[in-house]
């Protein structure tokens, strides 16, 4: 009786210790995000602090978006940008961006 229940037991964890080297087939699938990103590059000392808006919704300071480094990404279609500081309008331009397109405003 012994041997028998020792050869079940056996047999059981064999089983499962086959079971488990088998992996299920899998299928990796991704989405490539194609909006328009934008970015800024800065031509003098100090405005990295202005305050950029898009379509009047505010969205950060120029440096937290710099060129080769960061993007904002935005949807497909016309958007107004703007760029301010306290004293005034360093950058105020209406766009197209489609999809893919990686826009850098020069502000000065």
């Amino acid at each position: 009786m012994k041997t028998a229940s020792l050869r079940f037991i056996f047999s059981i964890f064999f089983a499962l210790g086959l079971s488990a080297c088998v992996q299920m087939p899998t299928e990796k699938s991704g989405v490539a995000d194609l909006r328009p990103q934008i970015s800024f590059r800065v031509a003098g000392e100090g405005l990295t602090d202005a305050r950029i808006s898009v379509d009047g919704l505010d969205v950060g300071n120029v440096a937290d978006y710099p060129a080769d480094v960061a993007s904002l990404r935005i949807l497909p279609g016309n958007h107004r940008i703007v760029v301010s500081t306290p004293s005034g309008i360093l950058l105020d331009e209406k766009v197209y961006l489609g999809d893919g397109v990686n826009r850098v405003f020069l502000v000065k």
